[in-house]
């Protein structure tokens, strides 16, 4: 007799440290951007150990892409904290930082002392085919099993063609797909009830955080508990403000960095492409911190370093603290390390407000169809969203100088090679990048 998904046990209750280690395994291979993580996220959490149900995972995610910053780490706190109250959020979302911050420092420096390394441009030149495909796997996960219907088809098409054919902005696509699903909510409510799916169907067994599992009370609103994180968050924006205006002056690098990128922060809707413009026009055509050329290069860093792709901003951190040393051309090192670590504070602050101010909000709305039906619009035309970054990659990749070039051939042939492992060898996403890394080592060492 077969076992079928649901006479799986429910998996047993998870410790503080054993999702640590995850969240600090995750943050280390996070590789190709918000769908990889969120693919890889979805693949560990709801798929193979079963800590949070599709349907909560999905409505947590669709909740992160209407904040500004960047989603998969938000995501990343919103089931820490789900799971493991406000230190969890609090770990979850550092520990899928912490690793790339440490390796675009490195990296940064590396590329600003000694110039082209061919190693790691083989590398490199190894993991980008790879993470276009990583990408369109991830719209066909995320999409297999968030358009069930035909309206969802075609929010996810009128998504794709808004963005790919008329580059509306982000959020006004979100903003439209959210009220096509309220209004489809009243009107033809069964088109946007979580996807056409009834809520008893579970493809992968019973969760720990299931469908029917009651919100924990840590989880429900409670207005003094948002009134003193409210109060907490201004102290640890303010502190560091204030320290760095008394130490440097308000016009001190270090101090425009924090209030420059504090706003980039918070008009990081869409995710970091989105933001990109702003901070290269900031970064580069106000305040001279680096070149055009060392944006694009710090560009393909956060490219295909594990983490958010917004901690490029790391890198145009480090570059200008170690070009501007603050502490003398002998601790260059040092001015650009700090800055790097200030920016990505000033960064990422806000998301951890957001998610700790707003759950309990969320989790409350988990099981009504009027606040659940835009959120099941929102997410078909996230799908057609990661398309077309799919389409962006792949033009940037195998096209690097443009159509009217010769495509890169090794690249193409090397996206193809990726895109088979991950969908007919069903191969896993680190599994695909290492391989496809010595690929590109070996290759660009043999030229």
């Amino acid at each position: 007799m077969s076992t079928t998904p649901q006479d799986l046990p429910r998996p047993d209750p998870v410790t503080l440290r054993q999702t640590w280690r995850f969240w600090l395994k995750l943050g280390c291979i996070g590789f190709g951007g918000p769908a990889g993580q969120i693919a890889i996220m979805h693949q560990e959490l709801v798929e193979r150990r079963r800590w949070i149900s599709e349907r909560r995972f999905l409505h947590a995610l669709n909740y992160c892409m209407l904040l500004p910053g960047p989603e998969a780490q938000q995501l990343a706190t919103y089931i820490g904290w789900l799971l493991h109250r406000t230190w969890g959020g609090v770990l979850a979302g550092a520990l899928f930082v912490l690793p790339s911050l440490f390796i675009l420092i490195a990296l940064s420096w590396v590329y600003i002392a000694f110039g082209d390394v061919p190693a790691v441009a083989g590398v490199f030149y190894g993991i980008k085919p790879a993470v276009t495909a990583i990408v369109l796997h991830a719209a066909h996960r995320i999409g297999s099993r968030a358009l069930k219907n035909t309206w969802l088809w075609a929010i996810a098409g009128a998504a794709f063609v808004a963005i790919f054919a008329f580059n509306v902005p982000f959020p006004l696509i979100v903003l439209g797909a959210a009220l096509i699903g309220y209004l489809g909510g009243r009107l033809t409510p069964e088109r946007f009830n979580n996807g056409g799916q009834r809520g008893s169907e579970k493809s992968f067994g019973p969760a720990l955080i299931d469908d029917d599992t009651p919100t924990p009370e840590h989880a429900r609103f409670h207005l003094p508990k948002l009134l003193r994180l409210a109060v907490v968050g201004a102290l640890l924006w303010c502190l560091p403000m204030a320290l760095l205006t008394a130490l440097f002056g308000w016009d001190g690098t270090f101090t425009q960095m924090g209030w420059f990128f504090t706003k980039a922060a918070l008009l990081t809707f869409g995710g970091a492409y989105a933001v990109l413009p702003y901070v290269y026009q900031g970064a580069v055509g106000h305040y001279g911190w680096l070149t055009p050329t060392q944006m694009i290069d710090g560009l393909a860093l956060g490219e295909t370093t594990p983490g958010p792709l917004i901690m490029v901003v790391a890198f145009v951190g480090f570059v200008g603290g170690y070009v501007q040393p603050a502490f003398g051309p002998e601790h260059a090192f040092v001015a650009g390390a700090l800055a790097a670590t200030l920016v990505t504070w000033f960064t990422f602050l806000p998301s951890f407000l957001f998610i700790l101010a707003g759950g309990p909000l969320v989790e409350s709305t988990h099981n009504e169809l009027k606040f659940t039906a835009p959120l099941t619009a929102i997410t078909a035309a996230v799908v057609g969203v990661i398309l077309n970054l799919a389409c962006f990659f792949a033009y940037h990749v195998f096209w690097p100088n443009g159509f009217a070039a010769s495509p890169d051939v090794f690249s193409l042939l090397l996206a193809a090679a990726a895109t088979l492992g991950l969908f007919i060898f069903k191969r896993g996403v680190i599994e695909v990048l290492t391989v496809c890394a010595l690929v590109g080592l070996g290759f660009h060492l043999l030229l």
